[in-house]
């Protein structure tokens, strides 16, 4: 198959958080078993752009991905030369796969794909959840879902969804909807990181036991009801590795100074490759107390480094922890998290068991080739029931 994937932004942008990740671990799987896989996105990248060249394909792993410039509107990515490839190039492919809402390409890349007949797979990446779009620009994300979200969703081939809850929030909206493919984000399988990183990449990890937040700075994260459970834990040390693109750290630092715990805390900034894997290694748990997640990345990479996970329920790889064994799911509370992260602390014996656990399941269901594989067969039923000539 030809396949086009349409996201915002891509690698090198890593600011952007897990889903650039997940989409260039499908992409690469599925250029892995044989496909024409081709990315249409911006070198957005904060302020700035991404030291790439525009419009010409760059070979990324096996991807070729198109990297086109935004002039003006940077927030919502628009881009007049993404917009003539897209009406150039379309026709050639067999499917159309779409990321994120709410932005440009997305949107331009589903027109488009319409009117040459191609089909296309919506995935909202967790964008469509009733409580973010009611805390954040509530009349603006209301008023783009009326006008134009809500067509683009109906008018798709298929909505791809990487949990049950993310396909459960979906439906709680109320939209007309086609059919829903399940397909979960997959990881890389990490090496043991002092074994596969020189020893001045590692940047000296804490001996002392931690508990570890990896993600972006976000008020969604849940991190301020984790802060507030390190005041119910004296002496447990919490380490926060991301990006704070929102300026969201300052408001942390005064709720941590607030209830006494700014001695526990440590903010490490962006952490990638051997730091992350070393971190995940030597952690007593990675702690996910997210307000809604549609998935969580940064689960399986845990599970795989035989790190133990703890979560709340509005994490969409809940299931998937609750299921393999590979951690707990804490209430949001913040005593009662303290209690449960607390009682987790205490029991080395079950939290090795639970690394176990995890790094089996992320063996057996979540590489990237078992993910492409499921991709590719959601691609074929769509193709083998849809007559392009006629298709809407």
């Amino acid at each position: 198959m030809r396949i086009l994937h349409v996201v915002p932004s891509y690698l090198p942008a890593l600011r952007y958080g897990g889903p650039i990740i997940s989409v260039h671990g499908l992409c690469k799987a599925l250029a892995g078993r044989g496909h024409d896989v081709h990315v249409f996105t911006t070198n957005v990248d904060g302020d700035g752009e991404s030291p790439v060249p525009t419009g010409i394909p760059v070979d990324l792993e096996g991807v070729k991905v198109w990297y086109f410039p935004v002039p003006v509107l940077r927030r919502l990515y628009w881009s007049p030369l993404m917009k003539t490839a897209l009406d150039k190039q379309m026709s050639g492919f067999d499917v159309l796969h779409t990321h994120s809402v709410f932005l440009w390409p997305t949107w331009a890349a589903a027109r488009v794909a319409k009117s040459r007949r191609v089909p296309y797979f919506l995935a909202p990446r967790g964008m469509l959840v009733r409580d973010l779009i009611q805390r954040k620009s509530h009349w603006l994300k209301s008023a783009w879902i009326k006008l134009i979200e809500s067509r683009n969703l109906a008018d798709a081939a298929s909505i791809h969804v990487t949990s049950p809850l993310e396909a459960e929030e979906l439906r709680n909206l109320g939209l007309r909807l086609p059919e829903i493919a399940l397909v979960p984000n997959g990881v890389d399988i990490m090496k043991p990181a002092e074994a596969s990183a020189p020893a001045a990449e590692l940047q000296n990890p804490p001996s002392q036991p931690y508990l570890l937040f990896i993600g972006r700075i976000n008020w969604k994260k849940g991190l301020d009801r984790l802060i507030l459970a390190l005041a119910h834990m004296p002496g447990t040390r919490l380490l926060i590795a991301g990006n704070d693109e929102e300026s969201y750290r300052p408001v942390l630092e005064a709720l941590a100074a607030g209830h006494g715990v700014t001695p526990q805390l440590c903010f490490l900034g962006p952490v990638y490759g051997a730091q992350k894997a070393l971190l995940l290694e030597r952690a007593t748990a990675l702690v996910l107390p997210s307000y809604s997640e549609n998935f969580g990345n940064v689960v399986l990479e845990a599970m795989a480094a035989g790190c133990p996970v703890a979560l709340t329920a509005e994490v969409g790889a809940a299931d998937i922890v609750r299921k393999s064994g590979a951690g707990i799911i804490v209430p949001g509370e913040p005593q009662a998290m303290a209690k449960a992260l607390s009682e987790l602390a205490c029991n080395p014996a079950r939290r090795a068991d639970m690394g176990r656990r995890g790094q089996a399941c992320v063996a057996a269901e979540y590489s990237w080739e078992a993910v492409a594989r499921a991709m590719e067969v959601a691609y074929l039923r769509i193709l083998r029931t849809t007559n392009r000539e006629s298709w809407r």
